[in-house]
């Protein structure tokens, strides 16, 4: 990958990043009523994107659905795509059960 790719993942990922907080956070509120900052760090921690491929790949996506698209279609890929599966690891964590990907 030439270093004018990476640079553009990279730059991607950081945008993809901050929507992906600002996504989480927003949901936290909304759900709960108040602040969880371990709930927010583990659907936005590199081991949770993981389960999609690579997590800087995972944030590029999701920056340039906002930069193409914005806001709002950033948002419905993040709550289709990957709130599913941190919802059902959230149940089996809270059921004693093992995360599962």
């Amino acid at each position: 990958m030439s270093s004018d790719l990476i640079e553009t993942l990279r730059a991607d990922a950081w945008l993809g990043d901050a929507v992906l907080e600002l996504y989480v956070r927003s949901m936290i509120l909304h759900q709960q009523g108040n602040v969880d900052a371990e709930m927010k760090q583990r659907f936005t921690c590199n081991q949770f994107l993981n389960c999609f491929g690579n997590p800087t790949k995972v944030e590029a996506d999701i920056g340039i659905i906002y930069r193409d698209k914005g806001l709002e279609a950033a948002f419905d890929h993040i709550r289709t795509r990957l709130q599913p599966l941190f919802e059902k690891q959230e149940s089996n964590r809270k059921h004693g059960k093992k995360s599962q990907s």
